[in-house]
This record gives C-alpha cells, structure tokens and sequence, in this order.
C-alpha cells in the first residue's frame, strides 16, 4: 500500500485506541509517523513495533508548550507533517449533567477542544508556507445525535464539529483541507465510562442494539478513513462530518 506515500504525519493519543489503529495503518500506508501520547511508554513500546518510520514523544495535549515540542520534534525527525489528526480525548462518566463536577468539565473541554487550538497555532503556519495539508479531528457520534447522560462530553465533541468547519474554510485557500471523524462507542479504555455502567456481556448487548449494523465500532474501521480522508483521492473533501458508526445517527 502507498496512499500515503512519503507523506509525515502527527497522532495525538496514538498509544491506544483510535490513535494507536490509525498509527499502525499510516505507516502500513507508507507513511512516516510520530506517535504522541501522555503515556510516553505505551507510545515508546508502539514505536518500536512500528519500526524506524515511528517516533515516540511524551505530550499532554492541553498544554501549548509541549504540543509546540511534539512538532517541533516532527519537524527534526521526519520534516514539516503533511498530515496531522488530533485524536486524543476524553470524557466525563455517564451521568446526570448537574452531577459532573467543574474541574472535570474543564478538563474534557480542555482536551477534547483546546488542544485543537494549541496545534493548529504549531502546525497550520508550517502548512502555509508548504501550501499544502490535512487537519483530522476526531468528533463522536455524540455530537451529531446527542443522548442523555453525556451532555458535556456531547458538548465538546459538537464544538470539534464546529470548529473543524470553520477551519476548513478559512484554510482552504492556503490548500489545507480540515474533516472530522465521528465514531460511535468502541471497545477502547475510555468505553465503561461512556456506558455510565459495568462492562458486561449484557451491558454490551444494550448499547450494540443501538446500532443498525449491529456491533461496536472498531478502532481499525476509523483507521481505515483516516487513510482515505488524508490521502490524495480525498483532495476534494473538506469540511466533511464522516459518521463512522454502523447508522448510530440515523
């Protein structure tokens, strides 16, 4: 495979989850991949398995100061990232909205939409002077049909949305194209927080009759877009919202 050819990309949380299946099909698709991720050792470990096309930095996404290192450490490894896809995230549990506590909700806002900000003020002025790139920016399916219990999260993720389509217009004329991602619940470490209950068979069983197709999603199903939306072949796509969620929001 060589749709990404040459191409060098950033993953923000690429050491598990989302981040981790589209790291691991970047560089399946010929692409040169710095993995960043708080936990420095799950993305070193990742890194290595990947081979010599991967690098590994330790970056807290909601702090402007090593988001601009995790770039800059791009910049000396492999050169100006062609491709970056800001995946890190997270949430609060599913609950009552008057039961999340202030500090939580800055944090989900503070990950889910501020690091946003924090790397398109790193990386958007390399792409302008390369003329040329691709923002990714994973949303939810909560933020397309949003349910009761996770308002706030919901909130953010609806503001990814927002924010993804104003970037794209303003940046197109410099050839930068801006999509969002929006998953529904997949198995990953954040999901028994998303449910708002034990992860059990049964429990399971509720959520998936939810979903037309009839299961979770898969971290490789987001992958697998995140491949096609970065690549050549979606040279005309911007500012699109792609549900990657089995009809969830029908």
């Amino acid at each position: 495979m060589s749709q990404l050819s040459n191409k060098i990309a950033i993953v923000t949380g690429a050491a598990s989850g989302f981040g981790a299946a589209i790291a691991q099909a970047y560089i399946k698709a010929g692409a040169k991949v710095v993995l960043v991720d708080i936990n420095l050792g799950a993305a070193q470990a990742l890194a290595v398995e990947l081979g010599s096309n991967a690098s590994a930095i330790a970056c807290d996404v909601t702090k402007s100061e090593q988001v601009g290192a995790a770039v800059s450490h791009c910049v000396d490894r492999f050169g100006i990232p062609d491709i970056v896809v800001n995946n890190a995230g997270t949430t609060h549990r599913n609950q009552s909205m008057l039961d999340v506590d202030e500090a939580t909700f800055d944090r989900v806002f503070s990950v889910n939409v501020k690091s946003i900000y924090h790397m398109a003020r790193a990386v958007v002025p390399l792409m302008k002077q390369r003329k040329g790139g691709v923002i990714l920016n994973i949303g939810s399916v909560g933020g397309i049909r949003p349910r009761p219990g996770l308002t706030w999260y919901n909130s953010s993720k609806g503001a990814v949305s927002v924010m993804s389509k104003s970037m794209a217009v303003e940046l197109a004329p410099d050839n930068i194209r801006v999509n969002i991602i929006s998953p529904v619940m997949a198995a990953t470490a954040l999901l028994q927080d998303f449910m708002g209950v034990p992860d059990t068979p049964e429990n399971r069983a509720r959520f998936i009759a939810t979903i037309p197709l009839g299961r979770m999603c898969d971290p490789v199903d987001v992958a697998h877009v995140a491949v096609f939306l970065a690549s050549s072949e979606a040279q005309f796509l911007t500012g699109i919202e792609m549900p990657v969620d089995g009809g969830r929001s029908i």
